[in-house]
């Protein structure tokens, strides 16, 4: 027989209820059942073995109250009376909160649910629509331009959502939305490629959303065109990143950006993000440390290599910028542009290890 996780706890729990002074009520004494509820939070990962999915878990006890006197206690049992509610802090202080990945997860599925978001097609429009709506009361502007490509003028929309701070400087969060256009003829809705790291970065902004940052502004991009429209080449892909990065370097927006970390197919349940070679040396630091923190520093940076993708129109203008990114997606690769890219390839629990670290580079990033 297995004890149960709780035990240690609730037999100390009613050790330090049992210090408790039975104070004296006149006329009838009288007992009350206390239901006694307990976040699994407080118990951490190395208790459980796991970080909780974006859902809670509780148990309950009814524990018999001593009867306590409210009419001029004495001072002795007052004393004992706090001295026994101290020996419960400990119990009751929070544990390290952990990012909402069962949000993410939630914003990822109902993203996903538009079905595939091709440009040109109408699930791209409800996909437009559907993020003009979710930061309608947020600073959002909608990056219309059209872009040539080799099925000639396509207009694409990046959407960029601007969070305030306090500090002169932008950290710049981005991933991409749509899907591939080649794969327009099946029904490929890039659950991970593409909707993971859309709701990841919902889930972040409602982090950010009603604060005055004492940090950098942070502003988050949602591109538009990262895929190729006939094969994978340096004029045949990335089309809104690369609009962006040209525009904001003309207005002098680039200058004030003091790191760019990109995003994408980080919702896979196997987690396993490369170190992108290109990437900016103490960015990939900052997101190791980051990693290091919550314990989860083997989800990442175990093997490298170069990766074309939305982070290298910043990287050749000379801004601070690291694509954190899993390319190997199912067995061999074998979910990756195919009808099996859905969402229950995803996890939340990818996604809360995820959201942990870019807020947690976010902090680090303002302390440099």
């Amino acid at each position: 027989m297995t004890a149960s996780p709780g035990a240690p706890f609730m037999t100390r729990l009613f050790r330090v209820m049992s210090r408790i002074p039975r104070l004296r009520v006149p006329g009838k004494a009288r007992t009350t059942q206390a239901r006694v509820i307990l976040s699994g939070a407080a118990w951490g990962p190395t208790q459980w073995g796991k970080r909780s999915e974006g859902s809670a878990f509780f148990f309950q006890h009814h524990w018999r109250v001593p009867p306590v006197s409210l009419l001029r206690p004495g001072k002795q049992q007052i004393s004992q009376f706090i001295a026994a509610l101290l020996l419960l802090l400990p119990i009751a202080l929070p544990a390290q909160q952990h990012f909402n990945g069962g949000k993410a997860y939630e914003y990822a599925r109902a993203f996903a649910a538009i079905g595939p978001r091709w440009p040109t097609g109408p699930g791209h429009l409800k996909a437009e629509q559907f993020l003009k709506t979710h930061f309608q009361h947020d600073q959002l502007e909608d990056d219309a331009f059209t872009a040539n490509t080799p099925i000639g003028p396509v207009p694409l929309h990046n959407f960029i959502v601007r969070f305030p701070g306090k500090k002169d400087g932008v950290i710049v969060l981005g991933s991409h939305y749509e899907t591939n256009y080649p794969l327009r003829n099946i029904n490929f809705v890039g659950a991970n490629d593409g909707a993971a790291t859309t709701g990841l970065l919902m889930a972040i902004a409602d982090e950010l959303r009603g604060k005055k940052l004492e940090g950098y502004s942070v502003w988050l991009v949602f591109f538009d065109g990262e895929e190729a429209f006939e094969h994978w080449s340096a004029s045949d892909s990335t089309f809104g990143s690369r609009h962006l990065a040209a525009k904001w370097s003309s207005d002098g927006t680039l200058r004030r950006i003091k790191a760019f970390m990109l995003a994408d197919m980080i919702g896979d349940r196997d987690l396993d993000i490369q170190r992108e070679t290109r990437s900016t040396g103490w960015l990939v630091d900052l997101v190791r440390q980051a990693a290091k923190k919550f314990g989860d520093e083997h989800y990442f940076f175990q093997t490298e290599e170069a990766v074309d993708d939305d982070h290298l129109p910043f990287v050749e203008r000379g801004v601070p910028s690291i694509d954190i990114i899993d390319l190997d997606y199912g067995p061999n690769n074998s979910y990756h542009h195919t009808v099996q890219d859905t969402m229950d390839k995803v996890s939340a629990r990818s996604l809360a290890i995820d959201g942990d670290v870019f807020m947690e580079t976010i902090r680090l990033i303002n302390q440099r």
